[in-house]
């Protein structure tokens, strides 16, 4: 009805399981406690039980402006990418005769280009959620860091039952700008469909192997659990 091939539904498949697939093996599984995400997890609770011993949190309050900015940058990243997606919609008539001239597989046809592009839309909408509320879950972060009583002889307790709740909120933070970050990437597998089906798989599978290589068994990994690295 769509105008979709046989293959094309075979690429979308693999695509949705590829992320969904690497979404639960990451964050579910026993095998995801190992990655690098994790592993900065642990040192987001070890930043908050240091800076229950300093009055001085000038360096804690940059990290935290770092982090929101960062995370400001590809909300409005994503919202910019949501008007050029929207801005193809538009040019539908004036892309589809590009597509229909390229010599990967069959030429599109205009209900199944506008489908493409609504699909490519989603995933820049999901994207923004997540970095929207992450910035968001970033700002209650602080409200928190704020609230950590500095250690002092009888309110160890006290201090760092906050410092813990500013270091899980951190962490909250963190898993969401994530998700962010993997449709972004994700993304970039998608626009393999634009030019064909046999493209979209093998830069799903090309993504899926970059992002698995990062979280497991990269040099950033490494250096994160005192490794060697170059």
């Amino acid at each position: 009805m769509l105008g979709f091939t046989l293959l094309d539904y075979v690429a979308l498949g693999f695509f949705i399981l590829a992320w969904f697939g690497y979404h639960a093996a990451v964050e579910f599984t026993d095998a995801g406690q190992k990655s690098l995400n994790k592993v900065m997890n642990q040192y987001r609770f070890r930043w908050m039980e240091q800076l229950v011993v300093r009055e001085n949190r000038i360096v804690d309050t940059t990290i935290m402006a770092s982090l929101m900015n960062g995370t400001a940058f590809f909300a409005s990243t994503s919202l910019i990418a949501i008007g050029g997606v929207l801005a193809l919609f538009r040019s539908t008539d004036s892309v589809l005769p590009i597509f229909s001239d390229l010599p990967f597989g069959e030429p599109p046809t205009r209900l199944a280009l506008e489908a493409k592009v609504i699909g490519l839309a989603v995933i820049f909408v999901y994207a923004f959620f997540k970095f929207a509320w992450s910035y968001r879950l970033f700002n209650y972060m602080a409200i928190l860091v704020g609230a950590v009583p500095v250690l002092k002889e009888g309110n160890r307790e006290e201090a760092m039952t906050v410092a813990r709740q500013a270091a899980a909120m951190n962490v909250v933070a963190g898993k969401h700008f994530n998700r962010g970050q993997r449709a972004f990437f994700f993304s970039l597998a998608y626009l393999g469909w634009f030019i064909s089906a046999y493209l979209f798989i093998a830069a799903t599978a090309g993504v899926l192997f970059v992002m698995w290589r990062r979280q497991f068994i990269s040099d950033a990994r490494d250096a994160a659990l005192g490794g060697k690295h170059d």
